[in-house]
């Protein structure tokens, strides 16, 4: 018997075969859903694919009432049953199971109480399926600041089912609605059997067409019905502050340029915040730690190769990458800040209209958002499109997008070659990032997917909020920890192989050993002079660039360590400064012109294969055909604009 069934009280309900009892939580996007379900596990969530699809649902362990545990799962955000993209086909394929062991126990569906009508219209659906439930009324604070208060009791009695206000973000109600949910568990989870006033769902046939649009229009008047019921305002509509706010923030006027200046003064704190810092640490690295390391390592007598590879390999390599921990830091804060605060959601609602009247379907954006983060959840997000065909050509740019790990190899090289204008650089390349994937996209809806329209975003602008300490902090931290992980896992191989391929001598002095050949000399260095030539034209035509660009592929971080780890130290062992031997490195490459030639490596490795991590996702997602198509034209794109940024520059420079 599980742990669920043993226990005792309420609560200690379990499912017909032993388990634990499945509780999912059901509601639109952007009415705290997602908020709840962190609010209820501690953020202690995990994600991965359910079970014979490829959508994405967090999973958690929750104690509704202080009891015996309950697994809670966090289902993709939907408006109705009527399934128009994979995630929404999941939350009804849920509900709708004929195998009882696959249908959650409760549903918990969460309501803004701000816009009840359309989370009405969901509870009708979700009351149809005959899958007992409970809803959480949220937004509360919201509907208050508007003058309109919901009367819960009032709704709990029109419905048959719990009704509990939550504000998840203050942590309020949770244990009303835990304590509800226990009960609805202990008591079989039975719904009322006699609910006249809800409308029908089909759940053996298809809720479209016709009786379809009959059946959604009387649920929709139903929805106003129960409204008047439970619904008061308080005098005439009262604009909020948020209401104000969106005049100008989401205007065509302002609303733009708007965007573009405050990400912009997000670029250059991250770089003047994080710069003193990220030198502290890279001289930390450089200094103290490897000295101390390859004095440990000669007073054990360790052989050359091994300390090779310890201080030469993976500290110069990683140290060099974990000096950004503080940049990454700055950056997760502020996009935190930006997000929690809602500002992020109108920033998505300005650029849809871009990318609309470029003819790009409107709710490609959201997967584009994902994108700064990590190119690879971005490419997950691309099944909230319905059409096949659109996920496909999303699929297809999403690598365009600037994600966090290519940040590290802006900063480096800007803070190095611009000083003070720093931020600026990594912010025009952000602005190019956009233009991208606006770019190819067009250029690829006008030749391999002729035959799309655009469509509108719909999106429910959340209010502007006081961001919390404990949200921005989590949201943080996690990002803080993937991007560890990626440095304690991909990149290390990397440094590895980077340092084994610069040990081997090749076309070095007769009896060279192996670990003690200069880098250059190594196969590493033939192979990467080897394909020096290619960037020549871009003014970049050298070595230690075509090996950092080589080690890109597998993890864009891996370009900072492997520049790191080819320099190395010189002829008598003393560490280089990579400054001065980038900058060194740079003007000769591009015969007197380092500045454009930077610029040029800088776009290269922007708009080239992002990772081996991404390009597996896209594989997945679009396909094995499509995604060679993709890096093929990456790498062309990448290619070509180098080349004319080095030409048209090096004119000025």
């Amino acid at each position: 018997m599980s742990r669920a069934c043993a226990a005792a009280g309420r609560g200690s309900a379990c499912r017909r075969d032993g388990a634990v009892p499945v509780v999912a939580l059901v509601g639109a996007p952007n009415v705290g859903k997602s908020t709840l379900f962190n609010a209820l596990t501690g953020a202690r969530g995990r994600v991965g694919n359910w079970p014979g699809t490829t959508v994405h649902v967090a999973r958690g362990t929750w104690r509704p009432d202080g009891g015996a545990p309950v697994e809670l799962l966090d289902l993709p955000g939907t408006r109705s049953l009527v399934p128009h993209s994979p995630d929404e086909a999941l939350t009804r394929s849920l509900l709708l199971a004929p195998d009882g062991a696959e249908r959650p126990d409760l549903v918990v569906v969460t309501a803004d109480a701000a816009n009840l009508a359309g989370s009405l219209c969901l509870i009708a659906e979700v009351l149809g399926t005959g899958v007992p439930c409970a809803v959480a009324l949220t937004m509360t604070d919201v509907a208050a600041a508007r003058g309109t208060t919901v009367d819960a009791g009032a709704l709990a009695a029109l419905l048959g089912v719990p009704v509990v206000p939550v504000l998840p973000r203050r942590r309020r109600g949770l244990a009303g609605l835990g304590d509800a949910v226990g009960r609805a568990l202990a008591d079989g989870g039975t719904l009322p059997q006699d609910l006249p006033d809800v409308p029908a769902y089909a759940p053996d046939g298809d809720d479209d067409g016709e009786a379809g649009i009959a059946r959604a229009e009387a649920r929709y008047a139903w929805a106003h019905e129960v409204l008047a019921q439970v619904r008061t305002r308080q005098g005439a509509f009262r604009p909020t502050l948020s209401d104000r706010a969106d005049r100008v923030l989401t205007s065509g006027r302002f609303g733009g340029p708007l965007f573009l200046a405050v990400m912009w003064l997000v670029f250059t704190a991250t770089t003047t915040v994080a710069k003193p810092l990220q030198d502290g640490l890279a001289a930390l690295f450089a200094g103290p730690v490897a000295g101390g390391a390859a004095a440990a390592l000669g007073a054990v007598h360790a052989p050359a190769w091994l300390s090779g590879l310890v201080v030469d390999g993976l500290i110069a390599g990683v140290g060099q990458l974990l000096s950004f921990v503080p940049l990454m830091v700055v950056m997760f804060v502020l996009m935190a800040v930006l997000e929690d605060s809602g500002y992020m959601a109108r920033a998505a609602f300005v650029v849809d209209r871009l990318m609309r009247w470029l003819g790009l379907p409107g709710r490609a954006f959201l997967p584009v958002v994902v994108g700064f983060g990590c190119n690879v959840p971005a490419l997950s997000a691309v099944r909230v499109l319905g059409d096949r065909r659109q996920r496909m050509l999303v699929g297809m740019i999403i690598p365009y997008v600037s994600c966090s790990a290519r940040l590290t190899v802006y900063v480096l090289l800007a803070s190095i070659f611009f000083g003070s204008a720093a931020g600026t650089v990594v912010f025009a390349l952000y602005v190019l990032s956009v233009l991208l994937v606006i770019g190819v996209g067009m250029l690829l809806r006008r030749t391999l997917f002729r035959e799309l329209r655009g469509e509108a975003l719909v999106l429910e602008l959340p209010p502007y909020r006081l961001p919390a300490v404990r949200v921005v902090g989590a949201q943080t931290w996690q990002r803080l920890v993937a991007f560890l992980r990626t440095a304690g896992g991909v990149v290390v191989a990397a440094v590895t192989a980077v340092w084994l391929c610069s040990a081997v001598p090749l076309g070095a002095a007769p009896g060279t050993e192996f670990g003690a050949a200069p880098a250059g000399h190594s196969v590493l260095g033939a192979a990467s002079r080897a394909v020096a030539p290619a960037f020549s034209p871009a003014g970049f035509g050298d070595w230690h660039a075509a090996a950092a660009l080589g080690t890109g592929f597998v993890a864009k971080e891996a370009v900072v360590s492997t520049l790191a780890q080819t320099y190395g130290a010189d002829d008598a062992g003393r560490p280089r400064e990579l400054g001065a031997e980038l900058r060194a490195t740079f003007d000769r490459a591009s015969g007197g012109h380092p500045l454009p030639a930077v610029l040029a490596f800088l776009v290269f490795v922007l708009a080239y294969t992002p990772c081996m991590t991404t390009i597996a996702a896209q594989w997945q997602e679009i396909g094995p055909r499509m995604t060679l198509t993709a890096t093929g034209l990456q790498l062309a794109v990448a290619w070509l604009l180098s080349v004319a940024v080095f030409r048209i520059g090096s004119l000025w420079w």
